[in-house]
């Protein structure tokens, strides 16, 4: 319960957020209390489970696709089917939305070459399994690096200012990945606050190896740093799915606009039948209904609005919606 959390907890994982490697000692100078007590709040708040840094990674800097693939089957088919969905390593954000009617998750295609039936031949065969619809991503508009706690965060412009890192220079250009890097990413992506002499023993290189290639990867817009939070810590419990339709000669500016409400954890405009997703955490039904007649009604260019509340979570990742 929220309870358990307080307003320390709430400034710590703001911070994170803002830079998910700043040393103990920074953050606590920020917050005004001892290293001592980040170091022991951190330790409690992750073997909670409540909050993890993570190394996230963007597969598209890498030629992948994303899709959010949407499956209706019979009430009594939806769990196993979540589940074996869950078990591939290709997906993750697998939901029960709409009274357990329908799974919807996150699949990633390697290139762009990967056809929608070769994405659907996969799916768990099952004659329980009534429809599906793929939308692939072809633009996020907020997620990844950006993170909701940076929305609901306490910290003020100042303790922002003073957390958040140098700006990194963007490279362009191909990435290759060897052993090393996947090593690298892969312990990153358990504990992205692991230390260099941890990651320079698993990859077998030297600490300034392994920050430089950190660096690089970044640069490349391949890593990033991410937060895995349980969003009770700032009072919010409804997560519901949207999907909207708006004209395409206003779906750059009304992503845009989505991207900055509060509520919205991640947006992107997508093919398929309808054309703009959204992930949006609110306190409850209550204020779920408030903010689609407010902010969202206040947008002209959406013609058609699906709202899918999640009822369960199979499978998360930190670095999808």
């Amino acid at each position: 319960m929220e309870s358990d959390y307080d307003e320390l907890d709430r400034r710590l994982v703001h911070a994170l957020q803002i830079d998910g490697r700043a040393p103990f000692s920074t953050i606590a100078e920020v917050l005004g209390v001892s290293d001592r007590t980040i170091a022991r709040r951190y330790a409690r708040l992750r073997s909670a489970g409540a909050v993890r840094v993570l190394g996230g990674v963007d597969p598209t800097a890498l030629g992948a696709v994303l899709w959010f693939v949407r499956v209706r089957c019979a009430p009594t088919a939806s769990l196993p089917v979540a589940e074996a969905l869950a078990r591939r390593p290709d997906t993750s954000w697998v939901s029960l939305t709409s009274g357990g009617t329908e799974i919807i998750c996150v699949v990633r295609t390697e290139s762009e070459a990967d056809s929608e039936a070769l994405l659907l031949a996969k799916l768990p065969r099952t004659p329980r399994v009534e429809g599906v619809t793929a939308h692939s991503v072809l633009h996020a508009f907020y997620g990844g690096p950006d993170n909701l706690a940076g929305k609901l965060g306490p910290l003020d412009k100042e303790a922002i200012k003073r957390l958040r890192p140098p700006p990194l220079r963007r490279r362009r250009g191909q990435l290759r990945l060897d052993d090393g890097d996947r090593r690298l990413l892969a312990l990153l992506a358990t504990d992205g606050r692991a230390g260099l002499q941890q990651l320079a023993t698993v990859t077998g290189w030297s600490p300034t190896t392994v920050r430089r290639r950190m660096t690089e990867l970044r640069e490349h817009g391949l890593l990033y740093l991410d937060i895995d939070v349980d969003w009770r810590i700032f009072g919010v419990h409804a997560r519901t799915l949207l999907w909207l339709s708006v004209a395409p000669a206003h779906l750059e500016e009304t992503g845009r606009a989505l991207a900055g409400h509060p509520e919205i954890a991640f947006a992107a405009a997508t093919t398929g039948p309808t054309n703009l997703y959204a992930s949006v955490v609110c306190t409850s039904q209550r204020e779920l209904y408030r903010y689609l007649t407010t902010r969202v009604a206040a947008l002209p260019a959406i013609t058609h609005l699906e709202t899918a509340p999640v009822i369960r979570t199979v499978k998360q990742a930190a670095n999808q919606a």
